[in-house]
């Protein structure tokens, strides 16, 4: 159900940078998974002492067929030292924090003092691809080898077998979408239309304030003559939002997510530090970090619960290890696939039975601070590039925690397909 682990030494987190995220078939639709990382990574290793990171972990959600090994392709197009160690990390919407986690693990403290963690999603370039079957018979035709086989084995082909495969957001067991899953959760949680709206509306208004005061100007580097986050909506409102028809339920009448409340398909590529002492020392004293006190992996059986619920499952397991309440957290950054989804991680953590009956915790937490939560806009306005989120919110998370009091504590959650999550807990020191 939930995995931990007690940290040797310490582990620090640094802001990382990112591209500006835009929505599927905008502005950076032109670049594939590797171009828009290639630039992240180069700054970041720009910014290193030797400019030679110890691991590169790096996560693409979003497969393509042309590389296996999307880590390893990126340092040698970025023209870091071949000889740096690279692979490819994935857990859905949590890729680059799993890949964080990883990272930590892999800080031997004596040959690997500093790893380079990030992730990318091009959702404007999904190769398509062929069905198994129609597969199979164009390589044993490419492997005939005289054009007596070759004809003999184009009269075996059938109409029925000429399938294409079009990737889709929906879950593999269940076939059903992402919101069309969230959908149930607000119905179960009775969420409201409006709350998922005000939702919205905060985290828009939160990222543009955020933006306008310059909080993301060390965090974003341009890509393609494109400076800014594309998405966020100065001109947004609840009147605006609520006139939105749903998107994942639009024939039982009780449908509450939309477009709007909803984070958008999303190209972009993000990343973020994971160092040692030894490793700190090697970046600018300006980059922002905090301490990674410990994080916590749970996942649910989806077919029975919602399937991006697991955080608030892992959240209380974290937090009762270090004798914490929920306001002992100064920040709370909690990734928003859906407003929705948000709302019931909330209710979920307030509610004693089920931390006492479904996260197995007992113990009195108090009630979530939701104005802490998200302080400079989440992904329904920042967008959510399935594997970057992870790195995203990392980084953004340590810019703010940094600018605090020392000893002040951040809880950073993302949920994840297949009913999964990670949670991570800083400190600012």
């Amino acid at each position: 159900m939930a995995e931990s682990a007690s940290r040797p030494g310490a582990i620090w987190l640094a802001a990382g940078v990112r591209t500006p995220f835009a929505r599927v078939d905008g502005p950076l639709s032109g670049a594939d998974a590797i171009a828009l990382s290639v630039p992240v990574v180069r700054h970041m290793a720009g910014l290193l002492d030797g400019g030679r990171p110890d691991v590169v972990v790096w996560g693409n959600v979003v497969p393509n067929l042309t590389w296996s090994n999307i880590a390893r392709e990126i340092v040698m197009d970025a023209g870091l030292d071949a000889t740096v160690p690279a692979y490819t990390t994935v857990m859905a919407c949590s890729t680059s924090m799993m890949g964080a986690f990883e990272a930590a693990g892999l800080l031997d403290g004596v040959s690997r003092h500093v790893a380079l963690v990030g992730g990318v999603d091009s959702l404007s370039q999904i190769q398509l691809g062929l069905g198994m079957s129609l597969s199979n018979w164009v390589r044993q035709f490419a492997g005939a080898r005289s054009l007596g086989q070759k004809l003999s084995h184009a009269i075996d082909l059938r109409l029925r077998d000429v399938r294409l495969y079009i990737p889709s957001v929906s879950n593999r067991t269940t076939g059903m979408s992402m919101g069309e899953h969230t959908e149930i959760t607000a119905k179960h949680w009775t969420i409201s239309r409006e709350a998922q709206d005000r939702v919205a509306l905060e985290s828009h208004q939160r990222a543009v304030a955020a933006w306008d005061r310059g909080f993301f100007d060390d965090l974003v580097i341009p890509f393609d003559g494109v400076r800014r986050d594309t998405i966020p909506r100065k001109d947004t409102s609840l009147e605006k939002l609520a006139r939105l028809a749903p998107a994942f339920d639009r024939t039982s009448g009780r449908g509450t997510l939309t477009a709007g409340n909803s984070s958008p398909l999303t190209d972009g590529a993000a990343g973020v530090w994971v160092a040692s002492e030894q490793g700190l020392a090697r970046l600018p004293a300006s980059i922002p970090r905090v301490k990674l006190i410990d994080w916590e992996i749970a996942a649910v059986d989806f077919c029975t619960e919602g399937l991006l619920m697991a955080p608030p499952y892992a959240i209380p397991r974290l937090l009762v290890r270090h004798g914490l309440a929920y306001a002992d957290i100064d920040l709370w950054e909690i990734h928003e696939a859906f407003a929705a989804q948000v709302l019931a991680h909330v209710r979920a953590l307030d509610s004693p039975e089920f931390v006492r009956d479904r996260a197995g915790v007992a113990a009195d937490f108090g009630k979530v601070p939701c104005a802490r939560i998200n302080p400079n806009g989440g992904s329904i306005a920042l967008g959510h590039p399935f594997g970057a989120t992870g790195a995203r919110i990392l980084s953004q998370a340590v810019k703010a925690l940094a600018a605090m009091a020392k000893g002040s504590r951040a809880i950073v959650s993302v949920c994840a397909d297949g009913g999964q999550g990670t949670v991570a807990l800083l400190e600012a020191a």
